[in-house]
């Protein structure tokens, strides 16, 4: 039997992944998690070094699926989601920069977009089903759901995100596809946004809709995130049990659930770096072992950072024996000793991203944008402590998704990736609503159009 899948909250049993992928979320509103983590050993992780991106990504993947879908399906996908480029740059001494930016969105979403949509699209086809894909953004995801599922048949995308907290080009990327994707701007933040879809696989009246996510919050997305830390691994590591350092960029916290789920399959990890800019509820929870939620989040300038109650600390206290509700409150705690061997947090301001992205540039020539900066500034200061360790920075998207800050900072327009060539251009379609979940609730029962 292939791996299982249960809810952080404990209700429900046991799923496979189809239902796990198809459903988002689970009915009592907790998290899928995987029952029992596969583990690699060795000689598999040493294999990974000879190995192209899409051939580790099967691999991995393989170790969830096997009972779920046919090998050359699954190799299929895998080649077909991963056709681009993962360069893993070294800055200086052992001290990486790896470029999750060479997808077609420019960011690291599409890394995990591409892989779930067409993996949902096998398993829709197989029983010729529907489903309404419901995905709250705060910068990047919701441009790479929709590019991913654009166009796909038995798939409707219905994007919500916040209207003044996302760059031009972002927006762009999400308003400009029409088809089956429905972009609409939320008068309101991210985690508005996010409660509002939350609520809406609990309402019984949206049944008929068949809603997925394509949030983090569903396992699917989290699956292909654990790749590449693989990848990176074995490109940097001198043999295959060196324990490497990962610095993330944290808002939603999905992308360092990826690693931590690479970290229980064998993979040698020194430690993840938790890097948050000034919406700091989990450094703080870090240092305290108290959580509280931020509410409202801050807009900072890595604005896909901008999360005051990230949903993935619930699989995170999950790994670690605790439990936190779909609210943010604490039932038991998690084994902090080893929560803090594993990670260590630290929230970066807006004054030294800023400053990291100019140092960055004036002493390595490494152009990086807010989210990137972020992580390199906690980066930094992790090493200074620890000494010169083999590092990887996990660059989130590519610097022309924020221009401004850019020619500010460093004097020049950062050249524009193929990708989003000619975006200024295209026509912009998307709706409007008020951060009030029954105003999503009528938009979606209406037929979700702008």
């Amino acid at each position: 039997m292939g791996v299982r899948y249960v809810s952080t909250n404990g209700g429900g049993g046991e799923v496979c992944f189809r239902d796990a992928l198809i459903r988002g979320q689970a009915p009592d509103l907790g998290l899928y998690v995987p029952a029992v983590i596969p583990r690699l050993t060795s000689d598999e992780l040493y294999g990974f070094r000879g190995m192209e991106y899409h051939k580790i990504a099967y691999e991995i993947a393989f170790r969830f699926l096997e009972d779920d879908i046919p090998k050359g399906e699954l190799a299929r996908i895998t080649r077909q989601a991963y056709d681009f480029d993962v360069p893993v740059e070294r800055v200086h001494g052992r001290v990486h920069v790896m470029r999750l930016d060479r997808g077609p969105t420019a960011s690291f979403k599409d890394f995990a977009a591409r892989m779930m949509a067409r993996l949902m699209h096998y398993y829709l086809r197989l029983d010729g089903g529907s489903v309404t894909v419901l995905t709250a953004t705060s910068g990047d995801t919701g441009s790479a759901v929709a590019n991913a599922f654009h166009g796909l048949s038995g798939v409707n995308v219905v994007v919500l995100f916040p209207e003044a907290e996302v760059t031009d080009r972002q927006r762009r990327q999400m308003t400009t596809l029409g088809g089956n994707v429905t972009a609409v701007a939320v008068d309101g933040k991210f985690d508005d946004c996010q409660s509002m879809v939350k609520k809406a696989f609990a309402d019984k009246a949206l049944l008929g809709l068949k809603l997925s996510s394509a949030n983090s919050i569903n396992f699917g997305r989290l699956l292909p995130q654990t790749v590449y830390y693989f990848w990176a691994h074995s490109r940097v590591a001198d043999n295959a049990g060196e324990k490497v350092v990962f610095s993330v960029p944290s808002g939603n916290f999905g992308d360092i659930m990826g690693g931590v789920y690479a970290s229980m399959m064998g993979l040698p990890v020194e430690r993840f770096i938790a890097a948050t800019n000034e919406n700091d509820e989990f450094p703080r929870f870090m240092a305290s072992g108290g959580y509280k939620p931020l509410r409202p989040s801050k807009a900072c300038i890595s604005n896909a950072m901008n999360v005051g109650h990230p949903s993935n600390l619930a699989r995170l206290f999950n790994v670690f024996g605790g439990w936190m509700d779909e609210q943010g409150r604490v039932k038991r705690l998690p084994d902090m000793d080893a929560l803090r061997r594993l990670i260590w947090s630290v929230s970066v301001t807006d004054e030294r991203t800023r400053e990291s992205i100019r140092s960055a540039y004036s002493r390595w020539g490494v152009v990086l944008e807010p989210h990137g900066a972020v992580g390199w500034s906690a980066l930094e200061e992790y090493l200074l402590a620890s000494g010169d360790k083999p590092a990887v920075l996990l660059e989130t998207a590519d610097p022309a998704k924020f221009p401004g800050e850019i020619v500010s900072l460093l004097g020049f327009e950062p050249k524009l990736p193929d990708s989003m060539s000619g975006l200024e251009s295209r026509i912009e379609s998307y709706g409007r609503m008020r951060a009030v979940y029954n105003d999503l609730r009528r938009f979606l029962l209406a037929g979700s159009t702008p």
